[in-house]
C-alpha cells in the first residue's frame, strides 16, 4: 500500500469530472487500498480519487471512530428522497484547516458498485448522506467552497495560495 497525495485547492485537476469505471482490476483494487490508507494517514472520513489526481468515480469512507467500517463506492449515483435539509459543518482534505456549513439534503437512496463490483442500493440519512453528496461533488468537479459565498471561497482561496507559496520557498 502507499499513502498517495492529495491535490489541494485552488489546483485546477479538482475541477476535472471523473469517468466511470467500467470493469474491476488489480489497479483499481491498488488504488482502493491506497486510498483508505491515504485517508486514515490525512485523517479524513471520506476520499474522492479524483483528490489523489486520479479521475476515476471512486470514493472510499469510514466514518467509524475506529476506523473499521471501510465503505467504497464505485460510479456512486443518489437521489434525493426527502427535501428537507441537513446544516452540517464540512470540511475537506483538498481544503485543510477550513470549514463552513453547508445545507444539504439529508435524506438521500444511492446507487453504486462495492468494492467487488456488486451493485449496492441504499438509504443514507445524516452525517452519511452529507459525505456521500460531498465526495460525489468531488467526482463532479466540484467542492464545498463552490456552496459558499465568491467572497468567503475567495478568502479561502488566498489564503491557501500563501499558504503553497510559503511551502515552496
Amino acid at each position: 500500500m502507499a499513502t498517495l497525495s492529495i491535490l489541494e485547492y485552488p489546483d485546477k485537476r479538482l475541477r476535472t469530472i471523473a469517468k466511470k469505471i467500467e470493469s474491476n482490476s488489480s489497479e483499481i483494487q491498488q488504488l482502493i487500498q491506497d486510498m483508505f490508507e491515504t485517508m486514515y494517514d490525512a485523517p479524513g472520513i471520506g476520499l474522492a480519487a479524483s483528490q489523489v489526481n486520479r479521475h476515476l468515480q471512486l470514493i472510499t469512507m469510514d466514518l467509524s471512530e475506529e476506523k473499521n467500517s471501510p465503505i467504497v463506492l464505485i460510479n456512486p449515483t443518489f437521489e434525493v428522497l426527502n427535501h428537507d435539509t441537513d446544516d452540517m459543518q464540512e470540511g475537506c482534505l483538498s481544503i485543510p484547516g477550513f470549514y463552513e456549513t453547508l445545507h444539504r439534503p439529508k435524506h438521500i437512496k444511492v446507487t453504486a458498485l462495492d468494492k467487488d463490483f456488486i451493485v449496492q442500493n441504499f438509504e443514507a440519512e445524516g452525517l452519511l448522506a452529507v459525505c456521500i453528496q460531498h465526495e460525489i461533488d468531488h467526482l463532479n468537479g466540484k467542492l464545498y467552497v463552490d456552496h459558499i459565498s465568491r467572497l468567503k471561497r475567495n478568502r479561502i482561496k488566498s489564503k491557501l495560495e500563501k499558504a503553497h507559496k510559503l511551502l515552496n520557498n
